[in-house]
């Protein structure tokens, strides 16, 4: 499996505390069947993260992996926050894509989804990025399914928690369901930060919640297939897509 939003990287922004804890929550990754993580830290006025200095970060953590043996595999990312996107240079758009494509993980403003973030979209889409939403869950509010249909209809793909599916209740286990029915739910991610709590980094249990509600092809197409193909930069096309 491939989780596409981590914030393994030590000592950085609110994620792991130090290169003990990345390394075990790598240790966590590859106990649930994780091969590939891609390492998003906060891109936002609340954390100083230095882009250019995260090539050298994700090379470091790689040195440490391979060094204690542990076989997971390190990318580069980003986490962009919607209120920082528009300021970003075209070098620092780049440098933050999933992988070796051309995808961003987009983290939307505090509070519910507006109408400003398909705008959003269109304006990183113009400049050559296609959009992750990251969990669009803690964003719900009025008119959130249609806004939802507006988003993926532009392309962009919902990365929806695995930990928060995974623990939904019934009244928020069917609205997901018929949501992913819909073609609004895309891919799994952990968005762990540490190994000593919160979400963990783990897969599994989201996809097997996926299963159980008879999704199976998106359950394996969210954390295997889907993520692999952003990595890559190729075409993306989910099993349950919405029409624009």
């Amino acid at each position: 499996m491939i989780d596409l939003h981590t914030h393994i990287l030590p000592g950085l922004d609110d994620g792991a505390l130090d290169i003990d804890d990345s390394l075990a929550m790598a240790r966590i990754a590859i106990s649930d069947g994780i091969s590939v993580v891609c390492a998003t830290p906060h891109v936002r006025g609340d954390h100083d993260v230095r882009i250019e200095q995260l090539p050298d970060r994700v090379l470091a953590l790689q040195r440490a992996l391979d060094d204690t043996q542990i076989e997971l595999r390190v990318v580069p990312g980003g986490e962009i926050s919607a209120l920082v996107a528009d300021s970003l240079s075209e070098r620092h758009l780049r440098a933050l894509c999933l992988g070796a494509g051309d995808w961003v993980l987009l983290e939307p403003a505090p509070g519910p989804i507006t109408d400003e973030l398909p705008a959003l979209v269109e304006r990183l889409a113009a400049r050559g990025a296609r959009t992750v939403v990251a969990h669009p869950e803690r964003h719900a509010g009025a008119d959130f399914e249609s806004l939802l249909q507006r988003l993926a209809g532009r392309g962009c793909l919902l990365q929806w928690t695995a930990d928060f599916l995974a623990k939904s209740d019934a009244i928020t286990a069917d609205l997901i369901s018929r949501l992913a029915a819909n073609g609004l739910v895309h891919l799994l991610a952990s968005d762990a930060h540490s190994s000593h709590g919160g979400r963990p980094l783990k897969l599994s249990h989201g996809a097997e919640w996926l299963r159980r509600r008879g999704l199976t092809a998106l359950a394996s197409w969210s954390v295997r297939e889907g993520p692999a193909a952003v990595l890559r930069g190729g075409p993306v096309a989910p099993p349950v897509s919405v029409n624009p």
